[in-house]
């Protein structure tokens, strides 16, 4: 297996679900001669072509809904949004038509969209290039959202994602796209949607988190002198809720980990979840460790927004206090 980053296994999914199905395409603002801004999608038009690699104007919606009539032609397009916050414009397509054409075909058409975006802070960008919209996807009946955090993940969850039949979105984080380094399989290679994976193992308290915060809580573990267990949640829609609630009866303990704002943030579902199903196993409250309920700050106050190793320390020692 060859050793990539998280943004190289991205690349490299692409180029082979390109290679596999002709019926897949990528298209975005400055995805083919620029090969994207962070390079994900370089070599791609060099290697299809200007008719599977399409660089689009600057205008999100009119990508989107082109994409939707690209679907509706029978092609799997791959939508790139440049930067999170740069999807807003979108949602109106995507929450008033790619959500619901399955259901509103009585279930005649199958919508193959992907849209992959990077997302979240940490990397000193400007307004509007850190955010963390994942909860107005998952909120949005009809799509499915998945978030890797190693770059095996990030190969096999793009595939999946190409492969379903219905609308997948893929958060990248950026963060981690040079820093997070791992073996990935080469060639085909699919990662199932709805199912997370038990980054560490451990009795004392559950930590569960998704994209860059994983990393973050695999930290925290090192750092403690408890057992912790790391669960990252890989696919937010549809969610493994059995992962989840097996490792809660475990340990009793859980601190839940992200970078949205902490209101109606997914985190918030995670717990309503195991408040449901595992009230009895709890041996203290769940606790949130997520950013704040302010628009995303600037790059100079951005540390004190971002969850750290000591915030989440510090919910764990409370929980065990």
């Amino acid at each position: 297996m060859a050793e990539l980053t998280l943004l190289e296994a991205v690349n490299d999914a692409l180029h082979t679900e390109l290679e596999r199905d002709a019926d897949v395409m990528v298209l975005g603002e400055d995805v083919g001669r620029a090969g994207g801004v962070f390079r994900a999608t370089a070599g791609l038009l060099e290697r299809f072509g200007a008719g599977r690699c399409v660089d689009t104007p600057l205008a999100e919606a009119g990508l989107l809904g082109g994409a939707v009539g690209l679907c509706m032609a029978g092609w799997r397009p791959v939508v790139e949004m440049q930067y999170d916050a740069f999807s807003y414009p979108c949602l109106d397509q995507l929450i008033t038509h790619v959500g619901r054409y399955h259901w509103r075909t009585g279930g005649r058409m199958e919508f193959p969209l992907t849209i992959r975006m990077p997302y979240g802070g940490g990397v000193r960008a400007p307004e509007l290039h850190g955010d963390s919209p994942e909860a107005y996807y998952v909120h949005t009946p009809g799509i499915k959202v998945a978030i890797p955090s190693t770059p095996a993940d990030a190969k096999g969850l793009l595939a999946a994602a190409i492969r379903d039949p219905d609308p997948v979105v893929i958060f990248e984080p950026k963060l981690v796209y040079r820093t997070a380094r791992g073996e990935v399989p080469e060639g085909d290679y699919v990662v199932p949607l709805g199912k997370a994976r038990i980054a560490r193992e451990g009795t004392d308290v559950t930590l569960i988190a998704y994209g860059a915060m994983v990393n973050v809580c695999e930290l925290t573990a090192e750092a403690l002198d408890v057992s912790c267990e790391v669960i990252d949640i890989r696919s937010l829609r549809p969610l493994d809720e059995e992962t989840i609630l097996d490792s809660v009866a475990k340990t009793g303990r859980v601190v839940i980990v992200h970078e949205a704002p902490r209101t109606a943030g997914f985190g918030a579902e995670l717990a309503a979840l195991i408040a449901e199903r595992a009230i009895f196993d709890l041996q203290g409250p769940v606790l949130r460790v997520t950013g704040y309920d302010v628009p995303y700050p600037y790059w100079t106050i951005e540390d004190a927004y971002m969850p750290s190793v000591e915030r989440v320390s510090a919910a764990v020692r409370s929980l065990l206090g």
